[in-house]
């Protein structure tokens, strides 16, 4: 057995175990030689060599028969220079795990494979994420920790999963001497519940406070798990008293996590949190836009016409997987049906997508959304009163309706206490006035549209 059939068996076995299983657990594996029918290995670290033991012993070892029939069994050594003691793998493993900054220990800790298009270079950047991209591009240039953790929060499709992939991937370029391990929170209770079946926790504990740098990604998942979450917390304090950098993710405040400890909440909030906002049609667009780029390398001869990345950013206002998919989706039945993509492809193509994507608005939700944000009974906003502090929040209401629903502007007036739509009229163009001198009135009117849209 030779390093030369080493190297061609471990394709063999990235066929039968899959890239991820691979990179993590056979990849790592250093063939150190073979003496009385058994066949050792160098790995980075007790838990590993324990885990490949149990779960992929028996396929090493027929692959290896395959080649030399005098093989019998295999054996793991934690890699501690010429010291290590061989250990068989029918016995149990006794060596302290030691670990290094090395490649092969960033490859035994590495739990999630990381998405190459996810860079800090293909994400873009807009008002509803600049602060979060800022806060990413700061952690990732691996200096002096300034924050900690970074906790990073939005709803689905906001580009949470996106950043975090690019702190990676940037500390993996800059800092190559850190040990960055990136997985889902789901992968973490995994471990756990492993490490507690097979009486490992020592194992687990050294293996997750060896890192320099933990990323955790969707952490509401542990809410409701005590002893994950118990575990959680001493991993958080553990790494936040060696000074290592924390960055967590998720789909809410730390706060707002039903079922996640007062004693979690409190840990997750003592740094900075961070919110991705929904986005807005300029960033949607420039989103559609890098994303064009992209698709002309694939399909360099469709042409995308005038009015349709525009109609896009504004029909599908909530989730930007779901836009990139629509994109993905036009440029292949374009090329597939040889037309170019225009409105009309655009509206064959994607129907079933806009049909979901239509969010039904309605003058009495706007209603009762501006009357909760003005702090004002819904009655006195659609009553007659005719004081600033019930005219302003009608004005705005009318606004949004105009702008937000399909009514005429008879239909808005009829459900603001049977009003003129002169009244109306007169109410939208105030506010229109109002929206380009008064930074309140614009503000306002973007908090409503957001909250309405989500």
């Amino acid at each position: 057995m030779t390093q030369e059939k080493w190297g061609q068996l471990r394709q063999r076995l990235l066929k039968t175990v899959g890239q991820n299983n691979y990179k993590t657990w056979i990849e790592p594996l250093q063939f150190r030689g073979l003496q009385d029918g058994i066949a050792t290995f160098d790995v980075p670290t007790n838990f590993m060599g324990n885990y490949v033991s149990q779960n992929f012993s028996d396929l090493i070892l027929h692959e290896l028969k395959s080649e030399d029939d005098s093989i019998r069994r295999l054996s793991f050594a934690v890699a501690a220079n010429s010291q290590s003691r061989p250990s068989a793998v029918d016995a149990p493993m006794t060596e302290p795990a030691m670990t290094t900054a090395g490649k092969s220990t960033r490859a035994a800790l590495s739990a999630a494979p990381l998405d190459k298009r996810f860079t800090f270079d293909s994400f873009v950047v807009g008002k509803p994420n600049e602060l979060a991209h800022a806060a990413a591009k700061r952690v990732a240039e691996g200096g002096p920790v300034t924050f900690n953790p970074l906790f990073l929060y939005g709803g689905v499709g906001l580009g949470k999963t996106h950043l975090m992939h690019a702190i990676a991937w940037e500390l993996q370029t800059r800092r190559p001497d850190l040990n960055v391990l990136y997985l889902s929170a789901e992968q973490f209770m995994y471990r756990f519940v492993q490490a507690l079946r097979d009486r490992k926790m020592m194992d687990f504990k050294e293996m997750f406070r060896s890192v320099d740098v933990l990323m955790v990604d969707d952490v509401q998942f542990i809410a409701g798990k005590d002893s994950t979450q118990e575990e959680f917390f001493h991993t958080f304090n553990a790494l936040v008293d060696q000074n290592k950098q924390i960055i967590i993710s998720a789909d809410r405040a730390p706060g707002e996590i039903k079922d996640l400890e007062e004693r979690v909440k409190s840990r997750l909030q003592c740094g900075l949190v961070v919110d991705l906002h929904p986005t807005d049609y300029e960033l949607r667009l420039g989103i559609l836009q890098s994303k064009v780029e992209q698709q002309m390398a694939t399909y360099p001869d469709l042409k995308v016409e005038d009015g349709v990345l525009e109609f896009l950013a504004h029909r599908i206002s909530t989730n930007v997987r779901v836009l990139e998919g629509a994109l993905t989706r036009l440029f292949a039945f374009a090329s597939l049906v040889g037309r170019k993509i225009d409105m009309d492809l655009t509206q064959d193509c994607l129907a079933d997508v806009l049909r979901a994507s239509e969010r039904k608005i309605t003058v009495e939700e706007i209603q009762r959304k501006v009357s909760e944000h003005y702090n004002i009974r819904l009655s006195d906003m659609i009553g007659p009163k005719r004081l600033r502090a019930y005219a302003r929040p009608r004005q705005v209401a009318m606004y949004l309706a105009k702008h937000m629903t399909s009514r005429s502007l008879p239909e808005i007036g009829r459900r603001f206490g049977g009003r003129d739509h002169t009244t109306v009229m007169h109410g939208v163009r105030r506010i229109e006035e109002l929206k380009q001198s008064d930074g309140q009135i614009a503000e306002d009117l973007e908090l409503l549209r957001r909250s309405l849209e989500a």
